[in-house]
């Protein structure tokens, strides 16, 4: 009986709000999925899918990172080296990313630059969450990293549709219209 009016509890309450570091998490976690099952992939197909979800991820987290997330950051810690650093790891990430969506499953190259974008990622990461990394000093600042995380996820939202993927947000409003409908 108490698990029943447990679960109508939570149904009726809002989602919780994302903060800045779980949102920027999930993305980590996701693109790392993605770059393990291009790695057993074995069609050139997969591959091709896999890279252009790749891209289009790193592509919106960078740039989402970089509107929002870095310039907080910066005037919270003053932390210049680790901003410093974080942005020209983009920088070189970004380059790659363009020679990968230039190419594709047929290029000689084509494994060999996602496997090193998978390093650079995985290097950027690493940083990024260590214990002494940027997330660690942001949660240490006076940041508000749950209004950051709300300005994140809107502008995700935005440029995922600007590139014709669909969102939350949008695939919430289809179900919807689809109910409505029947």
């Amino acid at each position: 009986m108490a698990s029943k009016s447990k679960s109508r509890r939570s149904s009726t309450r809002k989602p919780a709000r994302m903060d800045a570091i779980t949102l920027l998490k999930d993305d980590h976690r996701q693109v790392e999925t993605w770059f393990e099952q291009f790695e057993k992939a074995r069609s050139a197909d997969k591959k091709a899918d896999l890279a252009k979800k790749i891209c289009l991820a790193l592509k919106v987290h960078t740039q989402i990172e970089e509107e929002i997330f870095y310039p907080a950051f910066i005037e919270a810690t003053e932390e210049e080296d680790i901003h410093h650093e974080a942005v020209v790891e983009h920088d070189g990430a970004k380059k790659l990313i363009k020679e990968i969506e230039g190419a594709g499953p047929d290029d000689d190259y084509f494994d060999a630059r996602v496997s090193v974008l998978s390093e650079m990622i995985k290097h950027h990461v690493k940083e990024e969450e260590q214990r002494d990394g940027m997330f660690a000093k942001a949660k240490q600042a006076d940041m508000d990293l749950e209004a950051l995380g709300e300005q994140l996820k809107m502008r995700k939202e935005e440029l995922m549709a600007q590139a014709g993927q669909p969102t939350a947000r949008s695939r919430r409003g289809m179900s919807e219209a689809l109910a409505a409908a029947r």
